[in-house]
């Protein structure tokens, strides 16, 4: 079992910035990696970024890439969502979650969820 923790987020308003971070604990070798991921009142839930748990390898989302990073402390076992030149439309809950690779056949995309934190950017 693996547990996501998340803190951060809050009220800022258009250009300014935020940092989330998703503290992992418990059984975290067998993590394939983190993702961030958000979902905006009635509307899908949006990738936003990965981090592989064992190697570093980021990818960002096209849509935020040029104002987003994620990023990872591995003595604190920890990753960040730094989030720049923030816009109304970035406006959701931001999740973090993992897959568990000794679950592969569960059929679940993701294994484990961060309590989800609200950002809201104010114009």
């Amino acid at each position: 079992q693996v547990q996501l923790v998340q803190s951060g987020g809050g009220l800022v308003q258009e250009g300014g910035s935020l940092r989330l971070s998703c503290a992992a604990s418990g059984r975290t070798l067998s993590l394939l990696a983190i993702d961030w991921i958000r979902q905006a009142a009635g509307k899908e839930r949006d990738f936003i970024a990965r981090i592989t748990w064992s190697g570093g390898r980021t990818t960002v989302a096209d849509s935020v890439k040029d104002r987003f990073t994620i990023s990872r402390d591995n003595a604190k076992n920890t990753v960040y969502l730094q989030m720049n030149s923030l816009k109304p439309e970035d406006t959701a809950v931001y999740y973090c979650a993992a897959k568990d690779t000794t679950l592969w056949g569960n059929g679940n995309e993701y294994d484990y969820w961060g309590q989800g934190t609200q950002v809201t950017v104010s114009s």
